[in-house]
């Protein structure tokens, strides 16, 4: 089944060997994800609200919460961040600035204090130990390499701080979703602008050196679809 999506999928995979596919979508992505973005927050709108209500405890000395969120897309996460927070966005698609400032004029609770083009795995924009928290909503999932993402997690994060995250993972090997995860891929990386379904996310954070790591899976509606399966929770450094 996989080969024959794959074989559906070759004059896109034509148009992606000759380096056209990804300057034309990730122009479009912005604006499916503008689209799609709110839906999948009124489905895990309760998730995040808890997950994100005790932000406050891992503010600086000074009160103040230093949050970076890596992946911020069109902003959907800045409605749940406490008042006053400074924030500092990355994306690696620059497609994506006008929705995230359309967002920040919605939330002036907010303190916008960089905006930096930059994918997870190159963070050296952002000095070592200054960020209280970090927070990656489905993004583990298309990154190229998640070792190194965790690695700048934990360089940039001061000692203490947290490292905040809600992706969709690999269900159980020997489930129906897994079996569909597998055959749908190759068309969830090309329109998904690099996402893969089928990511292990839980055993690259256990690995990973934080001193505290508190995880749990949930299932997001509708069961059915091949990204169901998900993790939520936050790490200590």
């Amino acid at each position: 089944l996989q080969r024959c999506v794959q074989l559906l999928l070759l004059p896109i995979h034509v148009l992606a060997c000759l380096g056209l596919w990804d300057s034309f979508y990730k122009k479009v992505f912005p604006y499916i994800m503008a689209r799609v973005a709110p839906i999948y927050n009124h489905k895990v709108y309760k998730q995040k609200r808890e997950l994100f209500s005790n932000l406050r405890k891992f503010a600086g000395p000074s009160g103040q919460l230093a949050l970076l969120e890596i992946g911020t897309g069109t902003g959907t996460n800045f409605q749940f961040y406490p008042p006053g927070c400074r924030l500092t966005c990355t994306d690696p698609n620059p497609n994506f600035r006008k929705f995230l400032l359309k967002s920040l004029s919605e939330n002036q609770h907010l303190k916008l204090e960089h905006l930096v083009v930059a994918s997870g795995e190159e963070l050296h924009q952002i000095p070592d130990g200054t960020v209280d928290v970090v927070v990656c909503t489905l993004v583990l999932c298309s990154v190229t390499n998640i070792k190194k993402v965790l690695t700048e997690v934990l360089r940039v994060l001061r000692l203490g701080g947290a490292f905040y995250f809600l992706e969709h993972v690999a269900a159980d090997h020997s489930s129906w979703t897994y079996f569909w995860q597998k055959v749908c891929d190759p068309v969830w990386k090309y329109f998904g602008d690099g996402c893969s379904l089928s990511r292990e996310t839980q055993e690259e954070l256990e690995k990973t050196n934080f001193s505290e790591l508190k995880l749990r899976h949930i299932h997001v509606t509708p069961h059915w679809i091949p990204a169901s399966p998900h993790i939520i929770g936050y790490a200590v450094k």
